[in-house]
């Protein structure tokens, strides 16, 4: 039996101590470690990494402080637009969608897609009607609307600029409101399976037709068993360019790097690219890795006992 292992992201950018406010920096501490300690909760009993990863995900989008789900920012027209992807280490099985307006659970309808076995990626109102024959929840288009997100959508739209996640230069003590970051998960179950998962919100008045990473597997998702499982946050146009978390995996398979130095690598890449952001990622061995070239990234462990630790800052250890 394999000691299962779980960690999850909420999004990484412009992160800093200076400009979150303590009540937003618990409400995020408090919103990873409730998504966590559910997933956790189905690996500890001999669950699936693939539930684990999506029940992880699915709380971070159900939880408003993540541009996921309930959480996502508006694009340029005034749209919720999401994108997901998931992917089971066993069998290389994968599900994407992207575009979509109405899935009030993107990651739990690209698993559909993926156990379809008739497509891995699809988009649009084809995608949710797709979804919706297999037991996916539709919403109205309200149900993702908050007043965060709205102004700080009016902001950017009067100003002409597209926001990654936070990525707020000037910004207010309290501006991490504006964008709370693409969500991920990577999963090692008890029988030696690893599993990924990622979704997002997109950018902040970001182009209609615009897709990123995180509706990409090999660019924001990647798992295989025997090498590792990969979520990646950040700006999608690098992540793609640098097809990210593939290449992690293929360092550490072929090249035989070690993870530590594979990720930084990884990370060069996309920092080359003119991107910044962060990848979270489990080896065979269950040895974590969680790091970014940003200031911060909103991220999450359980630690032997399974104590739920997180993180924020790019300076600062799990606790």
């Amino acid at each position: 039996m394999t000691r299962p292992a779980l960690i999850l992201h909420g999004g990484a950018g412009d992160i800093r101590r200076e400009n979150i406010s303590l009540e937003l920096e618990v409400e995020m501490r408090s919103a990873l470690r409730r998504a966590a300690a559910q997933a956790w909760n189905i690996l500890v009993k001999g669950g699936a990494a693939l539930d684990a990863v999506e029940s992880a995900v699915c709380a971070m989008e159900d939880a408003p402080q993540f541009n996921a789900g309930r959480g996502s920012v508006l694009n340029a027209a005034g749209q919720f637009v999401m994108d997901a992807s998931i992917m089971d280490g066993r069998n290389g099985a994968a599900g994407a969608l992207a575009s979509v307006l109405r899935l009030k659970n993107p990651i739990c309808a690209a698993r559909a897609v993926m156990e379809s076995g008739k497509v891995v990626f699809m988009q649009g109102p084809s995608a949710e009607q797709f979804a919706a024959a297999r037991g996916c929840e539709l919403v109205d288009g309200s149900y993702f609307y908050t007043e965060r997100r709205w102004n700080s959508w009016l902001k950017l739209r009067g100003a002409g600029d597209v926001r990654l996640d936070h990525s707020s230069p000037g910004q207010t003590a309290d501006a991490g409101a504006e964008g709370h970051g693409t969500v991920g998960a990577v999963a090692l179950d008890a029988s030696g399976n690893l599993a990924a998962a990622t979704s997002t919100g997109g950018m902040t008045n970001n182009l209609p037709g615009r897709i990123g990473d995180s509706a990409q597997n090999g660019a924001g998702t990647w798992a295989r068993n025997g090498v590792c499982a990969v979520s990646c946050t950040g700006t999608g146009e690098s992540f793609i360019r640098a097809n990210a978390a593939h290449d992690l995996a293929a360092r550490l398979e072929y090249g035989r790097q070690e993870p530590e130095a594979a990720g930084r690598a990884v990370l060069e890449t996309v920092a080359r690219y003119g991107g910044e952001g962060g990848l979270i990622a489990l080896t065979a061995a269950g040895a974590p890795l969680l790091l970014c070239n940003s200031a911060g990234m909103y991220r999450a462990m359980p630690d032997a006992d399974g104590r739920i630790l997180t993180a924020i800052f790019a300076d600062e250890q799990l606790s």
